[in-house]
């Protein structure tokens, strides 16, 4: 997907309060990925002759890659005014997709913030060893953490004593892998690859403006620019900044 950079002046949009509109997301966002989790586990028997299992798999992961976004949302504090209830939604979000520690993650994603593309910052790749592999690899060396992966381990152990190890491997397992890749290839990756001009204070790009294609691949971090430059709006929002960016 072709990227852009922004202008080093681009309008912003205000901050408006959230209300219950975050929090009404979340839980939009964590009943649709429960309810089909639930229904494609112990109900779905698939016919892999046909293409209905390969897109409830997209569909399955396109949800695991919300419960991530609204995790990262909660670290910014735009899922909900009230604290307590934010981080809560924040550690639920993240724990569910494959058993990432909230409070872990927190510090780490400010930093990458604070020190875009420096040596400082965890998400930073230094280009020697260019391409998406080598940049994907020091990535998930930095996020997944042993306990995660034991815990995911003893977790599909217990879950294919109830149901078919083929749905627990594909419905389960597979979208959280996906969606990791998905979030790190236009969250990550398309946006800060590459160099960057000195004017850019964010070491980011955007994808061009198309907001069905921004919210299918990652529910508009595609705008990447736009999130570095207002990162007090939620997701949803983002799609406004790029208009207001053109």
């Amino acid at each position: 997907m072709a990227q852009s950079a922004a202008a080093v002046s681009t309008p912003r949009l205000k901050p408006t309060p959230l209300g219950y509109k975050g929090v009404a997301v979340a839980l939009l966002i964590l009943t649709a990925w429960a309810l089909l989790l639930a229904y494609l586990l112990a109900f779905y028997r698939p016919n892999w002759q046909t293409p209905a299992p390969y897109l409830l798999l997209l569909v399955q992961t396109h949800l695991y890659t919300g419960l991530f976004i609204t995790a990262h949302d909660a670290m910014h504090g735009v899922v909900s005014p009230n604290k307590r209830l934010n981080n809560a939604i924040g550690l639920l979000t993240a724990g569910l997709f494959a058993f990432n520690w909230f409070p872990g993650m927190l510090p780490k994603h400010h930093a990458h913030h604070r020190h875009v593309a420096t040596p400082d910052d965890p998400d930073f790749h230094d280009g020697r060893h260019p391409g998406f592999l080598w940049w994907f690899g020091r990535f998930a060396w930095n996020y997944v953490t042993i306990g995660q992966v034991l815990l995911m381990a003893a977790t599909y152990n217990v879950l294919k004593l109830f149901f078919p190890m083929a749905n627990v491997i594909v419905f389960w397992m597979v979208p959280a892998i996906l969606a990791t890749v998905q979030l790190f290839y236009f969250g990550t990756y398309l946006p800060h690859r590459g160099e960057h001009a000195a004017s850019n204070p964010h070491k980011s790009r955007s994808q061009l403006r198309q907001h069905l294609w921004a919210f299918i691949s990652c529910y508009f971090f595609g705008y990447h620019y736009e999130h570095h430059d207002q990162p007090y709006l939620p997701w949803w929002r983002l799609w406004q900044a790029k208009e207001a960016n053109g």
